[in-house]
């Protein structure tokens, strides 16, 4: 370069004379020097509000605050709060030029508000650019997302994360469409059937907010009921939210919505709309073009202007927890909706959780249910097999299902389609021996074999491998058995006791929405049966034992659900509908489905977790993670005077290769889990102290362990 520049002297050769002359021209008319683009060094200042506070995209906890910035008179215009911006973090106090902090990497965010002067007494940093000057982030959403991470101990940046989705550049352009006016009256429709049913519909359209816990009659009429509390809720002017647990009951609300109000009134949020088409619906409610929504989990966070109404349909469904951090529960996050905007409420099922009996218990909510007169009407004929039936049954110990079955799908596919609901998918998910019934496990990994189609191999669960020359390393017997039954298994049995009939399957791998009224039997999963047109004939519940046997707190209330799901899509009794049990009947859960109360089940199940000091009662959390990072944790975190620790006790080894399990340790490694518990009232305090102690540790650096930190863990054992 220093010969080259010696060559040349002052001048440029071969450059024309006229774009020299045209470059100095540029020069001398320059009157203000250009700024640095990203930067702004040497640019001017808004004449007004010259700060803004800006929330960062940091999802770590020490860093949960705003930070303010300095903002150029050329985005002074675009630079309004609720705009996404982008801005320099993580320079430092010496990296300063002409009173400007420079350095650090670009990083997200959203401008919150706009200040005359900073309470940081340093040098600001200005705003790198302003994404775009579409207002996503209201005064409403920022708050219910600073209310959610503060209940479950999260950060701010973490939330939002889940409340703005990514932004489409496309989608901005295109103008939402101008909102339509209320709608007329419905009819009272299903509701009718309640006890309270008009009444709520009549108070939604008033303009009040009632709060409810709606406890639904088997059937498909429950997406009627849900279309007209929204199209009530519009009725007054104001909005609506709904939240279902899968997009098959979005599809079905969606079309209900459709035939009561037409085209264009409402929103459908869901991650299989795609990301552009779900954030045009996003912008178009955010624009007050559209005031109902209705979406799984993710639109929970809606940002419905004057919101009137939130409701939430099975909030026992596990679809209900996100499992992105902070991971709130969509029923929480709805009822704290529910009481910053002082709007109505509403908790509907065909079966009924704790937390909704804790919330009628309480008062605060209000109970929507139908006379036993309206419940037998409806509900079909409930029959039980018990471990006594089993025994004495010469065709349950030969066979899959018992004489009591075989005769319920029998009758049942003279009249149409039969339900069969297995816990397990895949074929044979666990063997053993069939001498000493001792588990058969992987010779490499110890996993449970599997067994295949008739005539392959069995196969580990765990590392895919096929064992060929099994046999048990207690007895030393090679005979097998099958431990649990999946489905594929038991549609394959049930093809061929009825081989004129077609077998459908509906699960994981291949979920169907509806099937036929034609006979045809239907394998499902729990939470995977088809709706079946004009309703099933009978339906079987099988293996009762494995969904009542899980080492949990809410097994008895999760399999009651499961049960009731599955048996609400049978014809009632009166016309001829049957529903076929395998589970000991002096169980609770069975009791309250013979009943067909719901309710009942789920109130004592409330006072008797009042008695042990669980939740719902009680507020808990918990901490997973290596063992000497844990009790570390316990000794420093400043917890409430009122505090409970319930542990810390080792957890499962997550072998190699075997899928992992939200919140489960890494393969290989050795965590341990402790449950903190307080009393009512004492929530708020607990989620504050673990939020400090993790971010002390966070702040510490990476020499600290990793701990894992859940408010409301849903199994706790």
């Amino acid at each position: 370069m220093s010969s080259e520049n010696g060559r040349t002297g002052g001048g440029a050769e071969g450059v024309p004379p006229e774009q020299l002359a045209l470059i100095r021209e540029s020069v001398r008319k320059a009157e203000v020097p250009r700024a640095k683009p990203r930067t702004w060094r040497g640019a001017a200042l808004a004449k007004e509000l010259p700060v803004a506070r800006v929330l960062v995209d940091k999802g770590v906890l020490h860093l949960d605050r705003y930070f303010d910035y300095a903002v150029p008179e050329e985005l002074d215009a675009d630079a309004q709060p609720g705009v996404r911006v982008r801005v320099r973090f993580g320079a430092g106090r010496h990296r300063v030029r002409e009173g400007r902090r420079e350095g650090g990497g670009l990083i997200d965010g959203f401008l919150v508000e706009r200040l005359a002067e900073s309470d940081y007494s340093g040098p600001l940093a200005a705003l790198a650019q302003v994404v775009s000057p579409e207002r996503v982030l209201s005064e409403e959403l920022l708050g219910l997302s600073r209310a959610v991470a503060d209940r479950y101990a999260g950060s701010l940046a973490d939330v939002l994360q889940l409340a703005v989705p990514p932004r489409s550049a496309r989608a901005e352009q295109r103008p939402s469409p101008e909102p339509l006016p209320p709608p007329a009256m419905p009819e009272a429709g299903p509701w009718a059937r309640y006890e309270r049913g008009a009444a709520f519909l009549e108070s939604l359209a008033s303009g009040s907010a009632p709060r409810a816990v709606w406890n639904a009659l088997p059937g498909s009429e429950w997406s009627d009921g849900l279309a007209r509390a929204v199209a009530a809720t519009l009725v007054s002017g104001r909005g609506a939210l709904v939240v279902l647990p899968d997009g098959r009951a979005v599809a079905r609300l969606d079309a209900a919505l459709t035939a009561l109000l037409g085209e264009g009134r409402h929103a459908v949020l869901t991650a299989d709309a795609g990301p552009e088409k779900r954030y045009r619906e996003w912008l178009a409610v955010r624009r007050g073009a559209v005031r109902a929504v209705i979406g799984t989990r993710a639109a929970m966070f809606a940002p419905v202007q004057d919101l009137g109404l939130v409701a939430i349909w099975d909030d026992g469904d596990d679809s209900h927890s996100e499992q992105h951090a902070p991971q709130p529960h969509a029923r929480e996050v709805l009822l704290l909706r529910a009481a910053l905007d002082k709007c109505g409420f509403l908790l509907g099922g065909w079966s009924c959780t704790v937390e909704a009996a804790q919330l009628v218990e309480s008062g605060w909510a209000g109970p929507i249910v139908a006379g036993r007169e309206q419940v037998r009407g409806a509900a079909p004929l409930v029959r039980t097999v018990g471990d006594m039936d089993l025994a004495r049954d010469e065709a349950a110990r030969a066979a899959r299902l018992p004489t009591l079955a075989w005769q319920a799908v029998r009758e049942g596919l003279r009249q149409g389609p039969v339900l069969v609901q297995v816990p397990r998918r895949g074929y044979v998910p666990r063997m053993a021996c069939a001498n000493c019934r001792a588990p058969a496990r992987c010779r490499h990994c110890s996993g449970p074999l599997e067994g295949q189609e008739a005539g392959a191999a069995l196969r580990c669960g765990w590392c895919g491998r096929d064992e060929g020359g099994w046999h048990c390393p207690e007895c030393g017997g090679f005979r097998l058995r099958a431990q649990v039954v999946g489905a594929r298994r038991t549609a394959e049995e049930l093809g061929r006791a009825f081989p004129a009939v077609p077998v459908r399957t509906s699960g994981r791998e291949h979920v169907l929405d509806t099937v036929p009224g034609a006979p045809a039997l239907v394998v499902s999963t729990p939470g995977a049966e088809p709706v079946a047109e004009g309703g099933y004939a009978a339906a079987l519940l099988l293996d009762g034992w494995a969904m009542l046997g899980r080492p949990d707190l809410r097994a008895g209330e999760d399999a009651l659900r499961r049960w009731i799901a599955a048996a609400a899509l049978v014809r009632p009794q009166s016309a001829g509908g049957t529903v076929v049990v395998v589970a000991e009947p002096t169980l609770r859960p069975v009791q309250a489905l013979v009943r067909w109360d719901p309710v009942g089940h789920a109130v004592r199940e409330l006072a008797e977790r009042a008695e042990l000091g669980f939740p719902p009662v009680s507020r808990m959390a918990a901490l997973s993670g290596d063992g000497e990072a844990v009790a570390e944790f316990l000794r420093t975190a400043e917890l409430p005077r009122e505090a409970e620790v319930l542990g810390p006790v080792p957890l499962p080894v997550t072998a190699a290769g075997r899928p992992r399990r939200t919140g489960a340790p890494p393969p290989g490694e050795h965590w341990e889990r402790a449950l903190v518990r307080v009393p009512p009232g004492r929530g708020a305090a607990l989620a504050s102290a673990l939020k400090a102690a993790q971010a002390a540790r966070m702040a510490r650096g990476a020499a600290e362990a990793l701990v894992r930190v859940r408010i409301d863990p849903p199994d706790i054992g």
